[in-house]
């Protein structure tokens, strides 16, 4: 399999991801979304919040894009992580439209931009600079990871065989962990150079996925901690 991604398919798996993350959410009342999550001291409703506040967040950088205004993603960590506690204690139903709409606005902010405004350099939260053409690959990663997180009935397994391949690709990147990661139909088989002794991991796409993103352990594999 081919993991190499293209702007059309980052943009079809951010769709994708948030129409997974909304099926689950819309059915969510007050309880469900102050269930706690797979990720440590975060609710559902912590997961909601961070979600729409990312796509307000991308926004600022389509803009930036569309206009050559430098408009950050977020004016500090703080004003970040304030957001999010604010979001969080949102009755339901205004949570999960805060989702909904966000997301919304981002599509058709992202929708608008031409061949030459989507090569603009804009810098993420974390002060790389990136032509606008990574923004959907970084959307995409937040809708489909995190609505497996939300534990709404949503798997790995849902999500496209094209988009797993560029998420083990992107994380083990970001690891710098030696590893020979393969499915066992050799549908996958990808050859990470990095430190320490090289791990060879044989499992399906959607548990390749999980274990590089730290959500489930395969065994004989060394442990890996969080990611995203």
């Amino acid at each position: 399999m081919n993991s190499t991604r293209t702007l059309a398919e980052a943009r079809g798996w951010a769709a994708h991801g948030t129409r997974l993350f909304l099926a689950a959410a819309e059915t969510f009342g007050p309880a469900e979304y102050a269930a706690p999550s797979p990720l440590p001291g975060w609710t559902r409703a912590h997961l909601a919040a961070h979600l729409a506040a990312n796509a307000d967040a991308l926004g600022n950088l389509v803009h930036w894009a569309a206009t050559g205004e430098p408009t950050p993603m977020y004016a500090s960590p703080e004003e970040r992580l304030a957001g999010i506690e604010r979001g969080r204690t949102l009755p339901a139903a205004e949570l999960t439209s805060w989702v909904r709409e966000s997301a919304q606005r981002l599509a058709a902010a992202t929708d608008a931009l031409t061949p030459e405004q989507w090569q603009t350099p804009v810098v993420t939260a974390q002060g790389r600079t990136v032509p606008a053409t990574e923004l959907p690959w970084m959307r995409a990663r937040e809708a489909c990871v995190h609505a497996v997180d939300l534990a709404g009935g949503v798997t790995f397994a849902d999500l496209p065989d094209g988009f797993l391949a560029a998420l083990c690709e992107d994380v083990l990147a970001k690891r710098a962990t030696a590893f020979v990661l393969r499915t066992p139909d050799g549908g996958y088989e990808r050859d990470f150079p990095g430190d320490g002794e090289k791990a060879v991991i044989e499992a399906e796409l959607p548990q390749l996925a999980a274990y590089l993103t730290g959500r489930q352990h395969i065994g004989g594999a060394p442990p890996l901690g969080p990611w995203l």
